[in-house]
């Protein structure tokens, strides 16, 4: 149809009579006056011509939305049809000059000339047509929104002259490339799916909001971060491969990216900084192939809440973060688990550090701190100074000797095929990794300070203390932090070990330690500042005395008996106090307990008596039947008379089993029963019957000596307490 044949017509008034109007009348607007009928009521009114034309006539049965010009005319501003139109239908369309909606889908339209005469049209919707050639019309003022879909369109012209365009629907035409958009500055939706477009240029600076290039031939995003308002973007079905291009864009939200060809999970980091991306689909891509594909793209975007067309859960979040960046607790909690793992595969045997009492930790001391604070040195000099008291617990690690380390009293440096062979062994209690290299505190390094009767003295990072708080050992944990971060930094340039950068890492984890006993009261024991490591040692010295209780004790010192004729009893008084002095040191290296720890240390001794007594089997006859031949060995300290009892028994009197579960579980109970003997007749002989209505008192006890326990004579397997004293060999 040519724009001859479109020529204006007048404006005719429809004769038929005007609907009433809703109360209070509508105001007056620009629209399309009704179209003129034959007023005729013959039997082919309102339906189409054998030829297959649509008049007038037909024309006004798709009229809607009933508007007013005047008071006194009215007229219809949208026409839907959906039917065939001949040159005669076409040419009827000039005369509604006002139409604000026009609809024609699939009515077999070649070109959309008679647009032209519709200066106040705002929505046209010419889908599913012949249409060839793009925007063949003189632009309406207000138009805004256009749906050109599934013609046969192949070139986009300038649309500069169309700057209330809104809403452009171009799909299943054969575009290949964006152009004319330019100055389409009220352009926010633009679908140009299932076209033939090999790149995404030409949406240069446009308010795009919503832009759906599905199913083309793009391989790459390009010239899109320009696009500042984009909040949804589909490129399904394409053959990108990369997600670069996609940055900076503040208001997206919502990326479809099913089948294309990305292959690789860091693609996903180009969508990191994304404050508001929310929704992505990657199904049918290679990616999905790859292991933990799921976890992983939550870690990277973890403001996800919908992937793959399926929600993200709570639970998937705090997996993915488990899994690729976990919380130094859940770091802690997993070296655990591990090393007890691997532990229990190896025979057990009863170690010296075992518990020696109910109430009763292995007593340790470790000194944490940054690297290089100083905390080596001190751990040395302590151990030095309180030889007695104190060994060096001598770390694993798999890092190269500094000048001047000594391997086996700094460090035992061993190769990393080494240090994972004795991980597999159940070798370590707890291991770290600081930069590339693993440093572990061995089960021996502890085991070698408690077979001398000596509590252990390690130094390790703040890593390695949370380890260690997952363990079953109770040390006071002593933090040494540099004050001064200029003298620090400047004491690591000094010593020539460290670059730059890890000069700067040191630095930085000073503050590490500071936040962690600022926002956990009671993590660390003691906090002692190290700039100045003389004065250091001095406060941890002090420290360490008052642990021990060496001021009461030396103000406290009696003098020694001179007559030869007590010296049995002055013999028995030093037992009686090296227990007792034992037991106040064992009690200050450890934390102290509170109020629920109390009553469940009460209720374990009560379940002690009842299995003594028999009333019940409990627990603690396991960890006395481990070891076929053991003693208290170290619960009490020996006294003469006792050990001359023992050289002087017969062999015939000593038993061939060794000592039994009851029977050690009696002499265990002897050492921490402060009240009332237990029922059931502690002290008799053990094939005597029980007689409840005798209880020997603790005289009678003492009295009987050694002998009473069948293998008291065996070396014991278990260490002497830490009593603050270097012990001799059996």
């Amino acid at each position: 149809m040519s724009v001859s044949e479109c020529a204006p017509q007048p404006v005719v008034t429809d004769p038929r009579p005007a609907p009433e109007l809703p109360a209070g009348g509508a105001r007056p607007q620009d629209v399309v006056v009704a179209p003129p009928t034959s007023g005729g009521e013959d039997e082919e009114d309102g339906k189409i011509k054998e030829e297959g034309e649509l008049g007038e006539d037909e024309i006004g049965d798709h009229l809607s939305d009933l508007g007013t010009v005047t008071a006194a005319e009215h007229v219809y501003r949208s026409l839907s049809i959906t039917q065939g139109l001949s040159p005669r239908g076409k040419s009827a369309l000039c005369s509604y000059i006002y139409l604000q909606n026009l609809e024609v889908p699939f009515s077999k339209i070649k070109d959309l000339s008679c647009v032209s005469f519709v200066p106040h049209l705002i929505t046209l919707d010419a889908s599913h047509n012949d249409i060839t050639n793009f925007f063949g019309f003189q632009p309406p003022r207000n138009l805004e929104e256009v749906n050109l879909s599934h013609n046969h369109m192949s070139e986009m012209k300038d649309l500069s002259a169309y700057p209330s365009l809104r809403r452009l629907n171009l799909d299943y035409n054969n575009f290949r490339e964006i152009r004319g958009l330019q100055r389409c500055v009220s352009l926010t939706h633009l679908s140009l799916a299932h076209n033939r477009l090999y790149s995404t240029r030409g949406l240069n600076s446009l308010p795009l909001r919503d832009v759906s290039l599905k199913a083309n031939q793009i391989q790459r995003v390009e010239n899109m971060d320009c696009l500042r308002a984009l909040q949804t973007l589909d490129l399904s079905y394409n053959r990108i491969q990369s997600l670069s291009g996609l940055q900076n864009l503040d208001y997206l939200g919502v990326i479809n990216l099913e089948g294309n060809l990305v292959r690789e999970i860091k693609e996903a980091c180009h969508l990191h900084d994304l404050p508001l991306l929310r929704v992505l689909n990657l199904q049918e891509n290679p990616v999905q192939d790859q292991p933990d594909y799921r976890l992983a793209v939550t870690f990277f975007l973890q403001r996800l809440t919908t992937l793959d067309q399926k929600e993200v859960t709570v639970e998937e979040k705090v997996s993915a973060m488990n899994k690729f960046d976990p919380p130094a607790e859940v770091v802690a909690a997993k070296d655990h688990m591990v090393h007890l793992m691997y532990h229990l595969m190896q025979p057990q045997v009863l170690l010296n550090s075992t518990l020696p009492g109910l109430d009763t930790p292995y007593p340790m001391l470790v000194l944490t701190g940054p690297q290089a604070c100083g905390k080596r040195e001190l751990a040395h000099k302590l151990c030095q100074h309180f030889a007695d008291f104190f060994a060096y617990g001598t770390c694993h690690t798999t890092r190269s000797p500094y000048f001047g380390e000594v391997d086996g009293c700094d460090y035992h440096f061993a190769s990393e095929e080494e240090f994972q062979r004795m991980t597999r062994m159940g070798k370590f209690i707890e291991t770290i990794q600081y930069r590339e290299h693993h440093y572990g505190l061995s089960w021996d390094a502890i085991e070698a300070a408690a077979q001398d009767g000596l509590a252990c003295c390690v130094h390790m990072e703040l890593e390695g203390v949370r380890s260690l708080k997952m363990s079953r050992l109770e040390p006071r944990y002593v933090l040494l932090v540099p004050t001064d971060l200029e003298a620090y930094a400047c004491r690591l340039r000094q010593r020539g070990l460290y670059s730059h950068a890890q000069v700067q890492t040191a630095v930085a984890r000073v503050a590490l330690y500071v936040t962690v006993n600022r926002r956990q009261p009671g993590y660390f024991d003691n906090v002692i500042p190290c700039d100045d490591l003389r004065e250091a040692y001095t406060m941890l010295s002090q420290v360490v005395r008052d642990y021990l209780g060496l001021d009461e004790q030396m103000a406290g010192k009696s003098t020694p008996a001179t007559s030869a004729g007590d010296s049995l009893a002055a013999e028995k008084e030093r037992d009686r106090d090296n227990r007792v002095f034992g037991n106040k040191v064992e009690a200050r290296m450890v934390p102290q307990t509170t109020s629920t720890e109390t009553a469940a240390l009460q209720r374990r001794r009560q379940l002690a008596r009842e299995a003594v007594a028999g009333q019940s089997a409990a627990a603690y006859t396991q960890l006395f039947s481990r070891s076929p031949v053991t003693a208290p060995g170290g619960a009490r300290a020996v006294s003469p008379y006792q050990q001359e009892h023992r050289e002087n028994s017969s062999p015939e009197s000593r038993p061939s089993s060794g000592l039994s579960t009851l029977s050690l579980a009696r002499a265990s109970l002897e050492d921490m029963y402060d009240g009332p003997e237990p029922p059931g007749g502690l002290g008799q002989d053990p094939e005597q019957p029980a007689d409840p209505t005798t209880t020997p008192d603790r005289s009678q006890l003492a009295s009987r000596g050694s002998s009473s326990r069948p293998g008291a004579d065996a070396k014991p397997i278990l260490p002497p307490i830490p009593s603050g004293r270097r012990t001799s060999e059996p």
